[in-house]
């Protein structure tokens, strides 16, 4: 069983994200989707209301299951779930270079394993999270860029503040 993970922050899960988990979970037998957590990000959402969110989005795709590590360090978390392969999303020429310097990292760290990057659609290409949080806090509909019940909680979350 050929086994990956996609983590992120996903903080909150876009439309994009759900597109590169899909099309990783037609190569992977199995792929863990993992809520985690980047030290230099602030976050709206916690770990849990995150992993809900991605599992919310990814309930029919079988060989998905989604998991929150906001603590740990991705190359240990794929030898802990023995993964073969980081998966992670690139959109454009600015995320394939930091995708390429954290691929480097992870590869001196953890040799065994591998980095595989899947490239966005036209229509996902542009779409970030810190973006779609900077629309939803000006009352712009959201809802085409994230999966419905994160777009839902991200409304919620900015109209309470």
């Amino acid at each position: 069983m050929t086994i990956a993970i996609f983590p992120g922050s996903f903080d909150p899960i876009t439309n994009g994200h759900v597109e590169t988990a899909k099309r990783a979970a037609e190569i992977f037998d199995k792929l863990y989707v993992v809520a985690m957590t980047n030290t230099s990000k602030k976050y709206l959402f916690s770990a849990k209301e995150r992993a809900e969110f991605i599992r919310d989005a990814l309930k029919d795709t079988p060989n998905i299951e989604v998991l929150e590590r906001p603590n740990e360090l991705t190359v240990n978390l794929a030898h802990k779930l023995k993964a073969k392969a980081i998966v992670r999303g690139v959109r454009n020429s600015a995320d394939f270079r930091y995708e390429q310097e954290i691929a480097g990292i992870n590869k001196r760290l953890a040799p065994d394993i591998n980095t595989v990057l899947l490239f966005s659609s036209p229509e996902n290409s542009f779409v970030a999270s810190s973006m779609i949080k900077e629309l939803a806090r000006f009352d712009e509909d959201v809802s085409q860029f994230l999966p419905k019940k994160a777009a839902k909680a991200l409304r919620e979350k900015l109209n309470h503040e």
